[in-house]
């Protein structure tokens, strides 16, 4: 037992040594951007691990952040904000070890409304902690809850599936994430009757999303903004708007994506689509066209957003600050754009569609 405890402390001390990873980073030799693979995989109810329980988990988000907003939006449309608990970190990355000067690492942070206005990593601007946030008691950053968990090298993302009893992360893979939030809490959802997964449309779901949404839409916006040569930005950025073309032609026909029901990869989309005018096609240079420009696509966008739960979960203040201020080497003084894109209020029409 001795040998075991001590060969532990020197893999944690070794793990702590390595330099934090985080999710800008590509292929050097192509320039080509590539995402780090989630790496907490748990699973509710996969065993005695992680049993579904009232109040024993919690949600770490970023509204800014489309994987994490879109399993907060499934947290409401299942009715499970009195099940798992959940917290909203501020829109700009700070420094996670302030007090010390060789970590040069920046991340998602944890404050309280009304505290000091949060400047880019630079120092320059002035970002408000407004009453979206809400923060999480026992830590003061993402980075810090990864490593309450072991992991010393991250890359420190959301969202975070916590749980609170064994201080540990469950899961860190939105997909996954949202699964559960679907189906492994219905003896306490308000609202279980609501299914994002239809079994009957899975197998359709699944080859779109691999295929199309997930690479050329939602993961090819980034593949755009982050990529490091002219090469693996115009591939990138052509295959972002194939794919809107495509998708433009499909909801002229059906209201949703499998048709009249409205289900996971439509949120995923979604999440993706309202951040594009106001974000995307500017700071990750996808300037082709707009969502403006597409009729379909814009009434699909404004469609979904008119739903409650889902408009619950969206905070444009957060989505532009975030982007526009926490990648310096992107924008150096942190100034945010006006426009917030179309305006999502007016109405949709798309209820034609589903008759």
């Amino acid at each position: 037992m001795t040998g075991a405890s001590s060969n532990n402390q020197r893999s944690e001390s070794a793990d702590s040594n390595k330099k934090p990873r985080i999710n800008l980073e590509g292929d050097k030799k192509t320039g080509e951007y590539k995402r780090h693979s989630s790496k907490h995989r748990h699973f509710i109810n996969d065993g005695d691990q992680y049993p579904a329980e009232a109040g024993r988990y919690h949600l770490h988000v970023s509204l800014a952040c489309p994987w994490a907003c879109g399993t907060l939006a499934a947290l409401f449309l299942k009715g499970l904000e009195d099940t798992i608990t959940y917290s909203i970190v501020h829109p700009t990355w700070g420094k996670t070890k302030p007090e010390d000067d060789n970590d040069k690492h920046f991340g998602w942070m944890y404050y309280s409304p009304g505290d000091d206005p949060v400047p880019n990593p630079l120092g320059h601007g002035s970002n408000d902690c407004d009453d979206a946030l809400i923060p999480f008691a026992d830590v003061k950053s993402i980075r810090e809850l990864y490593e309450l968990s072991g992991d010393f090298q991250g890359p420190f993302t959301t969202p975070v599936l916590w749980d609170k009893k064994s201080s540990t992360i469950v899961n860190n893979e939105s997909t996954e994430i949202l699964l559960m939030l679907n189906g492994e809490f219905n003896a306490f959802a308000k609202h279980p009757e609501v299914d994002l997964y239809p079994q009957e449309l899975e197998q359709e779901l699944t080859k779109l999303n691999d295929t199309l949404v997930y690479p050329k839409v939602n993961n090819g916006v980034y593949r755009s903004g982050f990529a490091r040569s002219q090469e693996a930005y115009n591939k990138a950025v052509a295959e972002v708007f194939d794919s809107l073309e495509v998708l433009e032609h499909r909801l002229s026909k059906q209201r949703f994506l499998s048709g009249d029901k409205f289900t996971w990869l439509d949120l995923r989309l979604f999440m993706t689509l309202v951040r594009f005018d106001p974000v995307y096609t500017t700071y990750f240079k996808t300037n082709l066209k707009r969502i403006d420009d597409y009729p379909n696509l814009l009434g699909y966008v404004r469609d979904i957003y008119s739903m409650e739960p889902i408009k619950k979960s969206i905070n444009m203040k957060h989505i532009k600050t975030h982007y526009f201020t926490s990648h310096p080497h992107l924008n150096t003084f942190g100034i945010v754009p006006i426009s917030d894109g179309p305006d999502l209020e007016i109405a949709h029409g798309r209820e034609k569609l589903s008759m």
